[in-house]
């Protein structure tokens, strides 16, 4: 295995990581969009309670993801920022406006008028916009027709990132998103002992659940004609994780029918972790398809060695700081010395 395979797992995991604990953020202001009701100053009340403590802290992984393909695959990374330079753009924009966005509302949630109307709904907004372009993205890279005939990026060659294929994709990562929040929203009612919330959150994570289901095989469909690659790299090699995540969707659907809202939680990260890790393996020796491969866009090993030792060096900090962080807001048995954040 070359240090540039190994690299380019160990990014992966990164980007795992982002998709369970940053989208599952993202999903959160797309059911704060969806507050209706008499419920709705609670489930928002409840949102803002559960991802409050992290949602920075989230963001860790997309600075590793940024950086380690900055460093591991430059060329890939030149090409990736101009070739899909408007969505990203968009995406950074959602990002920002997001996270002051949130930090506003929450703090006004006891304020009435258009102010704190305004920033609840400019984080609801971003929270559904970024993902659909980051699924969009996603996809254009897996279509195979990111880059001009040539092999150059160019930042306007918009098709790749708006075919059928990528729009769909875009709303699949937007309402993956909204399952895993929806699923973790229902630990959280639960811990509350708010089962009414409870109940609704299962049900929501149903409902997405199933849309997600649907969205997926759209995708696979669309990927036949857009992204040829991905369908004969998935039929090749990836196959049984296709199957392995649509098993494991049904079991969360299982668990979360009969209340088991920890192990459907397990569950929807395995099925997230799985899902992604069908597209790398569809994907591999690519890295944007059909001309970046793993290694006519790696860096000299040298570099890839010296940034996996860092990387090394940086997790045994920064696991434990999230652990610790997990443990005073979220974990039900809190690291040594402390105790659980109401």
């Amino acid at each position: 295995m070359s240090v540039a395979l190994i690299a380019l797992v160990v990014l992966w995991w990164g980007l795992i990581a982002y998709a369970v604990l940053g989208g599952a953020d993202f999903g959160a202001g797309v059911w704060d969009l969806f507050a209706i009701g008499k419920q709705a100053e609670r489930q928002r009340k409840l949102i803002n309670h559960a991802i409050g403590p992290v949602w920075e802290a989230n963001h860790t992984w997309l600075i590793f993801l940024v950086v380690g393909l900055f460093n591991v695959f430059p060329s890939a990374f030149a090409a990736l920022f101009t070739a899909l330079f408007v969505p990203f753009s968009i995406v950074l924009i959602g990002i920002v406006l997001r996270g002051a966005a949130f930090i506003f509302s929450y703090y006004a949630v006891n304020v009435q008028g258009p102010f704190a109307r305004w920033w609840g709904r400019t984080f609801s907004v971003t929270s559904l916009i970024t993902p659909f372009f980051l699924g969009a993205s996603a996809a254009a890279v897996a279509s195979g027709k990111l880059l001009a005939p040539d092999g150059t990026a160019r930042a306007d060659l918009f098709a790749s990132w708006t075919s059928p294929f990528a729009l769909t994709i875009g709303a699949m990562a937007v309402v993956l998103c909204a399952t895993l929040a929806a699923v973790y929203l229902t630990v959280e009612a639960r811990n509350d002992k708010d089962e009414e919330l409870a109940e609704h959150f299962r049900l929501r994570a149903l409902v997405a659940g199933a849309v997600t289901a649907v969205l997926g095989a759209l995708g696979l469909f669309f990927s036949i004609n857009d992204a040829p690659t991905l369908w004969s790299g998935m039929l090749a090699h990836a196959l049984p994780v296709v199957i392995a995540t649509m098993i494991i969707g049904l079991a969360t659907a299982v668990m979360l029918f009969r209340k088991q809202y920890r192990l459907a939680r397990i569950l929807i990260i395995a099925e997230a972790a799985f899902l992604l890790s069908s597209w790398g393996l569809s994907q591999y020796p690519y890295i944007i398809p059909p001309h970046l491969t793993i290694d006519n866009a790696a860096n000299a090993p040298n570099v890839i060695i010296t940034l996996l030792i860092g990387i090394g060096i940086g997790l045994v900090i920064l696991l434990p700081s999230l652990y610790y962080l997990f443990s005073v807001f979220k974990l039900s048995s809190p690291a040594p010395g402390l105790k659980r954040q109401k």
